[in-house]
């Protein structure tokens, strides 16, 4: 079948995976060795963690801290209901329901974080998530509710549809190949924009199913690769970019069929541009292999023993295939910054703007 390789990695499911706490944003920044940035403390925002952790109860786990402030109040819907010191953990229940939950920190002193659960659960998807809630090394912090991130969206029920709209997701990129879009088309929110942003036009990738684990793990590195130096990876995230920093009446989402790869580079590319740490990047990345862990599981139970070995790499995500990517960027353009430049058209004017767009502080 054409493109075997491809339907094991992009079952779509309308399980919803068991929900998970979400990667907390890091303190600690990161210096690659082929960075040329430099990090300053500059940042009005006082919080160098921050996190909202929705249960499956309704409740919701806040958790933060604030250094040099002594009081830290957070309110929901516009009433209090936590207060507390630098430090801080609570868990808050009774909040009537809604799309999302938002609940606003605010410090004594400083610049205060909008935040939510990361997760946004619909019925039709199991890793559509938001980019940002993420601490950057200079202590800024990016902006939720702007750029969300999914597997497939030709599960979406009526009320997903809804929720997005109210949820204002203005357009919505396409990473998926055309045999993808054909099967499976995209259900989109009304009046929102749909763009085809085929990471894999023109590459030879997953053309043949892998025959052992080894050569399955080999595919995906390969992939990633692709992504960062094919030309149809290069067109399709040079168009992503273009839309965020182009529609300043968001929200921008960007899917292919899992959420987790040609997704994950988007989105890795995307934190890694706004200065978030390397580690919280990965830790990202790797949230999927929770997000979507009942669909996964569902899918290797009804294989044998021997082919659910095969497939299993090509269901994760795993470190060295995002650090495959990485390590593509470096051979191909030496720096990331190059890469933002030379490879998906942002200079340093447009990646200016975008931080000033997207990060708090």
């Amino acid at each position: 079948m054409k493109k075997a390789l491809l339907a094991a990695t992009v079952v779509a499911s309308a399980l919803t995976a068991s929900l998970v706490v979400a990667p907390a944003a890091s303190a600690s920044g990161w210096d690659l060795p082929w960075s040329n940035g430099h990090h300053q403390s500059r940042s009005a925002v006082p919080f160098t963690e921050a996190t909202v952790t929705a249960g499956a109860d309704d409740s919701f786990t806040l958790k933060w801290n604030a250094k040099g402030t002594k009081r830290v109040e957070i309110k929901a819907n516009g009433k209090v209901v936590a207060k507390g010191g630098a430090q801080g953990l609570t868990v808050v229940k009774g909040l009537p329901a809604a799309d999302r939950q938002w609940f606003d920190f605010k410090p004594e002193r400083g610049e205060g974080l909008r935040l939510a659960d990361r997760l946004v659960k619909l019925e039709g998807t199991a890793n559509f998530r938001d980019a940002g809630g993420y601490r950057t090394t200079n202590g800024q912090w990016v902006k939720m509710g702007e750029i969300y991130r999914s597997d497939a969206l030709n599960k979406l029920t009526a009320n997903d549809l809804a929720k997005l709209q109210r949820l204002r997701v203005k357009t919505v990129f396409d990473l998926r190949m055309q045999d993808e879009r054909t099967k499976d088309a995209d259900k989109v929110p009304a009046g929102a924009g749909y763009v085809v942003a085929d990471v894999f036009a023109g590459s030879p990738s997953f053309q043949a199913m892998p025959k052992s684990p080894d050569e399955a793990v080999q595919n995906m590195i390969d992939a990633e690769k692709t992504m960062v130096s094919g030309d149809g990876g290069k067109k399709a995230y040079t168009q992503v970019f273009q839309g965020i920093g182009n529609d300043r009446s968001r929200s921008v989402l960007f899917h292919c069929t899992a959420g987790k790869d040609r997704t994950g580079w988007a989105n890795a590319t995307l934190l890694t541009a706004l200065g978030v740490p390397q580690e919280t990047v990965m830790a990202d990345y790797l949230a999927s292999n929770d997000y979507r862990k009942a669909a996964n599981d569902a899918i290797l139970s009804h294989l044998p023993a021997a082919q659910a070995a095969v497939y299993k790499p090509l269901l994760d995500v795993r470190p060295e295939y995002l650090n495959s990517g990485y390590a593509e960027v470096k051979a191909k353009y030496g720096t990331f910054d190059r890469y933002l430049k030379d490879g998906l058209g942002i200079d340093s004017r447009e990646l200016r703007d975008l931080k000033e767009d997207l990060l708090v502080g």
